[in-house]
């Protein structure tokens, strides 16, 4: 639903799960536009927000359990690329000091299920040789 950048042949990658409520899809992508604007201002090189539509429902885990997701919540998987690990943690340095004394803004989506990691590539078919 939104992609900026290079999505593939760097150095790092930060994932994101959670779930939206489908109402919110216009406003989740208003919040990921603006992100992408201040994730890009810390060097990230690329972004790609994945609204669920393929989703399977698992027996045992899936995205669905995995978020939480309530009632019309759809699935979401979103990653950053970073060129490497210490831009992406000198960003999020910066951005928690420029946070300080702020109150968080109103999110589109219930954050407290929110999960993440961060990722170095193993194979990267989009990256050069």
């Amino acid at each position: 639903m939104f992609t900026q950048g290079q999505a593939a042949g760097q150095g790092y990658y930060q994932g994101f799960a959670l779930a939206v409520p489908a109402a919110n899809r216009a406003a989740y992508v208003d919040m990921a536009k603006q992100g992408w604007e201040m994730f890009q201002k810390g060097g990230a090189v690329g972004m790609v927000e994945a609204w669920g539509e393929d989703v399977p429902r698992g027996k045992r885990t899936d995205f669905y359990r995995a978020t939480q997701a309530e009632g019309d919540e759809v699935p979401v998987f979103s990653w950053m690329v970073w060129p490497d690990r210490a831009t992406c943690d000198a960003a999020a340095k910066a951005m928690d000091e420029g946070m300080d004394c702020q109150d968080m803004p109103e999110m589109p989506f219930d954050g407290k299920r929110m999960f993440w990691g961060g990722f170095e590539p193993v194979f990267d078919s989009g990256a050069r040789a």
